[in-house]
């Protein structure tokens, strides 16, 4: 079909698609021409990865908009979403405007109503559901990219909910799912009632197979000798030889330090393949790293880019991923060795997918597992792109002949798992049933349950009565913690004056189901009741104020924080801090008898300390060091206790807490990871943690010191003339001009006048030379 044939798209769609050298559609796409895509109708599209599943996409989203509508497109992860955005403003040239939102869950991001194609991950969504943003009513098409993730425990449910509720919202919405690997794509599409596309064709040929010995043996039956030259392992044999023909490679592998290990072994295979120019430019790009953090995983992820290869997974910082990524796009880095976080979606094509370790440590089953069919084959999608690749391969390794005939039985020719809601976990359900009487969807037990019909689940389920039966103890649990209330008729309360899963399942449908106010607060804050719950018991819990540590640590121990865990030898550490500072634990802490509870305790301490140290203005690197995480890692967990703090603030409120304001501290100094006494420094716009400390030490402790000081002691203590006028300007002070101002040393005092002293620029005493921060260490 081509393009020129499309019709009902934005005057300027079909021009603008030329501009990007399509002439005609993929067959896949064209099917989902003819199943009605451009007439609103709901389709689930199959298709393999590189086969064109954004145009489709973007073909439902731009009908939908011609038609007076409006788009919503729903990823899993804030990477992928700002990828999707920038490839979607392109549109703005023929009038179409696009936004993202994926944080401030919070926010009804009232903006967005002005946008044409909205850009979003499913937890927002769904937070943007909860708090009533007025323009969701208004949608007329909804696109959920990697639709398969409604397999995934932990981020499965809310995608599924989210999903019915915006088809209940609008009935008439056009619903299109998006998968690569979909082992039950028709299951799918009935519970959307959506047409259904499912084929294996792509643009390009994916050739998945087995290394064995010095040979790659390919699904249909054709071999290519790659030999293992001496000592060599296999990965590195498959890199150098698509390196010879100027292909990259993604190495899939189990560990976080097996990825690191990967990359700085391979990258000696790299580094013989670069030219001169494209030296010089990986230097420039390390330097770049380095500058995100000085951490020793950041000094190693430079190392190894400055020889052309790289690693990448959930312990890196955001930044170092972006970087990564787009210079393995561009072809300048010619490897990523990964853990399978990389296969989630984001566009990193290579000619050659090596998935080395296709079994990981699994605790429940106490050993080493192999990974599901739908992980792996979304692994090997990576390999191949129209217009960078010829071809791409993907590819298992095998040390003996038994171990490739298992592999080519256990991946190469076996189907992708079928997807399958994980929605009726307790855990899962807590907050949605909240959430969706809370937001109104149920105002009844009977109206809950009716809605929870239209899930995925519900059309899956064969087990008779297991989702009533985990709603109704859901139910019974928030109501227990003060966060619904029946009215109306009732049926007979139990001596602990709660209604039994029992007696709700016989409640008359006149019971009304309503949120409390806490429980309007709870579901606003898309906080897991559980969490909330904890919160509150630990605030109401202490007569004395809360320190840093004790909100910390608190925090740390809800279903919302993912806690450190011990080490070898940590728990006997730990127990010592907890018996040295128990008083200032908020809540019960259980007794060090029962083993499982009072290690848990141990580890959101743990947690609790890491981020105490943070705001005590500890290096990030020796924070790594010492806790042996990645900067990733103590970025997320700074983000995760700063909008926890934040809801504990709310929740604080909302029961009349004294200790609010301690709360609030806690919060702003895990944000901004500072001390008591910087607070008001880091509030002002370009100054952080190092500079705040710095301006400190130079005498400078307020804002206001700022508008008077010294301009000299201004500038010995930011060591930039730049940075000094930015600073002075944020500040507010009215000539914030450095022209012709020298440095000074500051003097304790930072030639400010105070109460009883001289006037700022008449210094008591000879400013001290040399003062240390600890922005010099």
């Amino acid at each position: 079909m081509n393009v020129e044939e499309l019709s009902g798209l934005a005057p300027g769609a079909v021009s603008h698609f030329r501009e990007q050298g399509i002439e005609s559609l993929y067959p896949p796409q064209a099917a989902a021409v003819e199943a009605g895509v451009l007439e609103g109708e709901n389709l689930v599209a199959a298709v393999p990865t590189a086969s064109g599943k954004t145009m489709i996409a973007a073909l439902a989203m731009l009908s939908a908009i011609e038609r007076g509508g409006k788009a919503l497109y729903i990823v899993p992860l804030r990477a992928l979403a700002s990828e999707k955005k920038a490839e979607f403003d392109a549109y703005e040239a023929f009038g179409v405007s696009v936004g993202v939102t994926t944080g401030n869950y919070e926010s009804t991001s009232d903006w967005l109503a002005s946008r044409d194609i909205i850009v979003a991950t499913s937890e927002k969504v769904d937070s943007l559901v909860r708090n009533g943003a007025d323009w969701l009513t208004d949608l007329t098409c909804v696109v959920s990219d990697e639709v398969h993730l409604i397999d995934d425990r932990s981020r499965g449910p809310t995608l599924e909910v989210t999903l019915a509720k915006l088809r209940k919202l609008n009935p008439t919405l056009q619903t299109v799912a998006l998968s690569a690997t979909v082992g039950n794509a028709a299951e799918l599409a009935d519970w959307l009632e959506a047409d259904l596309v499912d084929t294996d064709w792509r643009p390009i040929d994916l050739r998945m197979g087995v290394h064995y010995g010095n040979a790659l043996n390919f699904d249909d039956g054709s071999t290519r000798e790659v030999p293992v030259e001496g000592t060599e392992k296999q990965e590195a044999a498959l890199v150098r030889d698509i390196l010879d023909e100027g292909g990259s490679s993604l190495v899939f592998v189990s560990s976080r330090r097996n990825a690191e290990a990967a990359a700085r072994d391979l990258s000696s295979v790299t580094t013989r393949a670069l030219t001169d120019d494209e030296r010089t430019d990986l230097a420039a790009l390390a330097d770049e790293i380095r500058d995100v953090s000085d951490t020793e995983t950041s000094e190693d992820l430079a190392a190894c880019v400055e020889r052309g290869a790289a690693f990448h997974h959930a312990g890196l910082a955001s930044e170092h991923r972006s970087l990564v990524e787009d210079a393995f796009r561009d072809r300048l880095l010619k490897l990523i060795a990964a853990t399978p976080t990389l296969a989630a979606g984001v566009n990193t094509p290579a000619r050659r997918v090596i998935v080395r370790d296709w079994r990981r440590f699994d605790p429940s089953a106490g050993g080493m597992t192999p990974l599901p069919v739908l992980e792996v084959h979304q692994m090997m999608g990576r390999a191949g792109r129209p217009g960078l690749d010829p071809y791409g391969e993907a590819v298992l390794l095998a040390k003996g002949h038994e171990d490739m005939n298992e592999l080519f039985d256990r991946y190469v020719w076996a189907e992708p798992e079928a997807v399958r809601s994980k929605l009726a976990a307790e855990p899962a359900l807590r907050t949605h049933v909240l959430a969706t009487i809370a937001s109104g969807f149920a105002r009844t037990r009977e109206g809950l349950l009716d809605f929870l019909a239209e899930t995925l689940y519900a059309s899956q389920t064969t087990e008779r009565g297991r989702l009533e039966s985990v709603t109704d103890d859901v139910l019974q649990y928030l109501e227990a913690n003060d966060f619904i209330e029946r009215e109306g008729e009732t049926a007979s309360e139990g001596s602990d004056g709660f209604v039994s899963a029992d007696e709700l399942a016989g409640e008359p449908s006149s019971v009304e189901l309503q949120a409390t106010s806490l429980g309007h607060t709870v579901s606003r804050l898309y906080l897991d009741p559980m969490s909330a719950a904890e919160i509150v018991h630990g605030l109401e819990s202490t007569d004395d104020r809360p320190t840093a540590l004790g909100c910390y640590q608190l925090i740390a121990r809800t279903p919302d924080m993912y806690e450190l865990y011990l080490r070898s030898g940590e728990d006997e550490q730990y127990a010592e801090l907890f018996y040295e500072r128990e008083s200032e634990l908020l809540g019960d802490a259980p007794s060090e008898f029962e083993d499982v509870r009072f290690e848990d305790w141990l580890a959101a301490l743990k947690t609790g300390k890491l981020l105490e140290d943070w705001a005590n203005e500890e290096e990030e690197s020796r924070l790594t060091d010492r806790y042996r995480i990645g900067p990733g890692d103590l970025r997320g967990k700074v983000d995760t206790a700063e909008w926890l703090l934040g809801a504990a603030e709310s929740l604080a409120a909302e029961i009349d807490s004294e200790w609010t304001v301690a709360v609030r501290e806690a919060r702003a100094r895990v944000e901004h990871g500072v001390r008591e006494e910087l607070l008001e420094l880091v509030g002002i716009r370009g100054v952080g943690r190092k500079r705040a400390r710095q301006l400190y030490a130079a005498g400078l402790e307020t804002p206001a010191d700022l508008r008077t000081a010294d301009k000299g002691v201004v500038l010995g203590a930011l060591k930039g003339t730049k940075t000094a006028e930015t600073i002075l300007e944020n500040a507010g002070r009215e000539d914030p001009s450095m022209d012709g101002v020298e440095e000074r040393s500051g003097d304790g005092n930072g030639g400010v006048e105070r109460a009883g002293g001289a006037p700022a620029d008449e210094p008591d005493e000879e400013p001290t030379k040399n003062q240390s921060s600890l922005g010099d260490f």
